[in-house]
């Protein structure tokens, strides 16, 4: 894959369309379902040579080159936007488990803090 792959790849995965999903319309009420996207991606190369070792038949350097690239992502539910009567309001998804996880995180902050002193 060369970098004008990887580029357009990595456009497609944190395009809007990964971002607000399809909307729904019932009894008058459309729901635009909206998701957190974050990426991150590299990539490299490198070129070398290799000097021949005594007693090889090689007569000349040879070339070495490699190269690689690579990407990832993370997306969760972030809400939705619902529309109404012409009014639009922001509906937040609640995810339990990461607020349980980020209680637990401050509950052993302040118990190593209070160790401490």
């Amino acid at each position: 894959m060369d970098a004008r792959e990887l580029t357009k790849s990595v456009r497609e995965a944190l395009s809007a369309r990964q971002v607000f999903g399809e909307p729904v319309e019932r009894d008058g009420v459309t729901v635009i379902p909206a998701a957190t996207v974050m990426g991150g991606g590299g990539g490299g190369a490198g070129d070398s040579v290799k000097q021949p070792s005594e007693g090889s038949d090689e007569a000349e350097p040879q070339r070495q080159s490699g190269g690689g690239g690579g990407f990832g992502g993370v997306m969760w539910p972030a809400g939705a936007f619902e529309i109404r009567d012409g009014r639009v309001t922001w509906r937040p998804a609640i995810d339990l488990t990461r607020v349980l996880l980020m209680a637990l995180v401050l509950a052993v902050a302040l118990v190593r803090a209070r160790k401490r002193r």
